[in-house]
């Protein structure tokens, strides 16, 4: 069985992508991080979510976005509630954080002796951000292998991103059918001290609308 890098954020696409490559016939090294964001309660979603996944090591590593702040996951801005859509990149996408988490991700696979990872970007129902599009997934995985001793010496790495160009409805029936239990899993940005769903933020809505799309039972628990 093959190893594979997979990046756990503890929300419904990570977990679905984890089932998936898991169904692929990928053992799995799960990759998460503490990264200054506003609560810790996705971290516990990812711990719930590896083990369920029956990954062979999950790691969570350390670094401090909030040193540079500019998102309201990592800085003293509010996270917008009710947002319409304009169109306009939000204020919830965190500057470089798919470049940094992918980042990471190549060195523990390259180290390892690892040519896969998977990421659960979406590029149809998300909230646009720059780095969850096909053209920056295909761009890094370029650079990944002009950048590395493995894939000079032959070992090309691969990113995995199956989730791409499905509809968030088209997710959750995925992972319903694989045995996801989504009731792990956390995707609000601005939960309550109790680990509730505020129901209101840019992430809420699509996850309570991606639920009732699929047809499948939504676990949230809201604020």
């Amino acid at each position: 069985m093959p190893s594979a890098i997979l990046l756990l954020s503890g929300g419904i696409d990570s977990a679905t992508c984890g089932a998936m490559a898991r169904r692929d016939g990928f053992a799995l090294l799960a990759l998460s991080f503490r990264y200054g964001q506003r609560h810790a309660v996705e971290l516990d979603a990812a711990r719930r979510i590896a083990q369920s996944l029956s990954v062979e090591e999950h790691r969570i590593v350390d670094i401090d976005l909030r040193a540079f702040g500019g998102s309201a996951l990592t800085d003293d801005i509010a996270v917008p509630k009710d947002h319409a859509g304009d169109g306009a990149i939000p204020i919830t996408y965190v500057p470089a954080r798919n470049t940094i988490f992918l980042s990471y991700a190549l060195a523990w696979a390259e180290v390892a002796g690892i040519a896969d990872i998977f990421i659960g970007v979406n590029a149809v129902d998300y909230s646009g951000y720059p780095d969850c599009r096909p053209e920056y997934i295909e761009a890094f995985e370029r650079m990944a292998n002009l950048a590395t001793k493995a894939a000079v010496e032959g070992r090309r790495l691969t990113i995995h991103t199956p989730l791409i160009r499905l509809t968030k409805a088209e997710i959750i029936r995925t992972g319903a059918s694989l045995g996801v239990d989504y009731g792990l899993t956390h995707s609000c940005y601005d939960p309550a001290p109790d680990g509730r769903a505020c129901g209101g933020c840019d992430s809420c809505a699509i996850r309570r609308r991606g639920f009732e799309q699929a047809g499948v039972a939504d676990p949230t628990r809201y604020a």
